[in-house]
């Protein structure tokens, strides 16, 4: 309180004015560091280039391209630590997701939960939180947003953006100045490409040789017409095929978005109908029936193929005057369901540093781009240094979780490591299930935690644990797991050839 009634203070010195945040991309991830930016103080102008997704005519197009999402406790710390009323009303439209259900080829199902203190992941649906989003900051006082802006150049040197308004009568070229740029325009950023003129950045993309498509389960009816989930909503569904998978998420319409994800050669060998189809019915026989022949061909047909992108960067700052976050800064493959929780994350972890470095959102106007906010400048040093270990680890982990989810997930050896994980687990971990997530005080907290503990539920049940730290915590136990495994083959080989030698004498002895 102390603190805002000396921001007010100052605020009334005629030399004072309040700085102003230019966020471009009004996804998720740039609507929350928007909502933080505001109330920390500062003035807020939120940029997109596309048009308003709340207005219907942005539905359809959006409707065809997007994968669910799956927000944990990662991601539901950060929008608490942001907005806590917010966050309430977001959870208000989740359904959780327990754990796995694994669909076998020859049709039987084995669910396999997330967390022995029953935690969960909630499928969220990515149109409505962004929405929700972009409501929440539209109702902060101190917050603009501008859809239809699309950013060509920026000089972050002069602290100006220049972008380009679309109007029905032709468009319409604008510059914008800033105190800080905030990008957070995905995995083909324009900030981070104008940010690469003014940075040695290094930087990696990748495309993964496999794709996707999306498809849609209706809502089932019984036999009185009532509206029914067509599978069990309280599981992600896994179908694992080994090279290939299908998933499904439930929503709020009782019905499932379903994923298909598969190499491109097994997508060239499906350009004919009766192919697809023949195909599915071989891969997934218990899924087709519950999506429909005719619609499983329709939106095979009329829904895109969209590739996997892995996107490192490092560093994500320019002096005081930029930083990206989100899909900017790393793009993930989705298979550890982290994209939006870590896009979460980077805003909370911002945020903190910030106001660790008492970045003040007041200052006098310096007219012109030349003057520099040492605090700021620190704080967004420190964001990069800190940030990327853990970038770099939660990119690699999501990359690994691909093939477990496609392959090992119905191998003997996942299950007997799941059960050992399980058991150290609850023999060690003093941590349980809070009322809430935990929320980290400081921006990267927790080192080394103690006791056993899941590499899972670490990254996404954990945290006040660190993306790096989770990563190297996992490491040291998988290490240790393969070191019992050859002492206990040692043990029963040694057993097997003192009991060999045993029979060997007692047949020389003729018994």
């Amino acid at each position: 309180m102390d603190l805002l009634v000396g921001r007010m203070k100052r605020l009334m010195h005629p030399g004072l004015q309040r700085r102003t945040a230019v966020v471009v991309g009004a996804g998720p991830v740039g609507c929350l560091a928007a909502l933080a930016l505001a109330k920390q103080g500062w003035h807020v102008q939120l940029y997109d280039a596309r048009p308003d997704p709340r207005l219907p005519s942005s539905k359809s197009a959006a409707s065809l391209r997007s994968i669910n999402l799956a927000i944990s406790s990662r991601g539901i710390a950060a929008l608490q630590a942001i907005d806590p009323a917010a966050t309430t009303r977001f959870l208000e439209t989740v359904i959780p997701m327990k754990g796995r259900m694994i669909h076998h080829l020859r049709g039987s199902q084995e669910s396999q939960l997330y967390d022995t203190h029953g935690q969960c992941i909630n499928s969220i649906d990515r149109g409505l939180l962004n929405e929700g989003l972009i409501d929440e900051v539209q109702a902060a006082h101190n917050v603009r947003v501008f859809f239809l802006h699309k950013l060509t150049t920026a000089d972050f040197d002069r602290r100006v953006l220049s972008l380009r308004k679309s109007h029905p009568s032709g468009d319409e070229d604008v510059d914008v100045t800033f105190d800080l740029c905030i990008g957070a325009d995905g995995s083909y950023s324009n900030v981070r490409r104008q940010l690469m003129r003014f940075i040695r950045m290094d930087y990696q993309q990748v495309y993964i040789p496999h794709e996707y498509i999306e498809l849609k389960m209706p809502p089932a009816r019984d036999s009185n017409g009532n509206i029914l989930f067509p599978l069990d909503p309280n599981h992600l569904h896994i179908w694992p095929r080994s090279s290939f998978m299908l998933i499904a998420l439930p929503n709020k319409d009782k019905s499932f978005t379903c994923t298909l994800f598969a190499p491109n050669a097994e997508f060239a060998r499906l350009e004919d109908p009766t192919s697809a189809l023949i195909w599915f019915k071989n891969q997934f026989p218990d899924a087709v029936p519950l999506i429909g022949e005719r619609a499983l061909l329709d939106d095979f047909k009329r829904n895109p193929r969209s590739p996997l992108i892995a996107i490192k960067a490092n560093p994500y700052h320019y002096k005081d005057r930029v930083v990206i976050l989100g899909d900017a800064a790393h793009s993930m493959v989705p298979f550890f369901g982290q994209g939006l929780n870590c896009g979460f994350e980077d805003v909370r972890v911002l945020d903190a540093l910030m106001r660790c470095e008492h970045v003040d959102p007041l200052a006098l106007a310096h007219g012109s781009g030349d003057s520099t906010d040492p605090n700021l400048a620190r704080a967004l040093q420190r964001y990069s240094e800190s940030r990327h270990e853990d970038l770099v680890a939660i990119c690699d982990l999501a990359m690994d979780n691909y093939v477990e989810m496609r392959h090992s997930v119905a191998t003997p050896w996942y299950l007997f490591r799941r059960t050992l994980d399980q058991l150290f687990y609850a023999m060690s971990s003093h941590y349980r299930l809070t009322d809430g997530p935990l929320i980290p005080r400081d921006a990267f907290p927790s080192g080394s935690p103690a006791g056993w503990i899941p590499l899972y539920t670490m990254v996404t049940f954990r945290p006040d644990i660190s993306y790096a730290a989770a990563k190297r915590k996992a490491e040291a136990q998988t290490r240790l797991v393969t070191a019992l495994g050859w002492f206990t083959a040692v043990l029963g080989l040694s057993g097997l050839t003192i009991a060999s030698l045993r029979m060997i004498r007692l047949v020389e002895k003729g018994v």
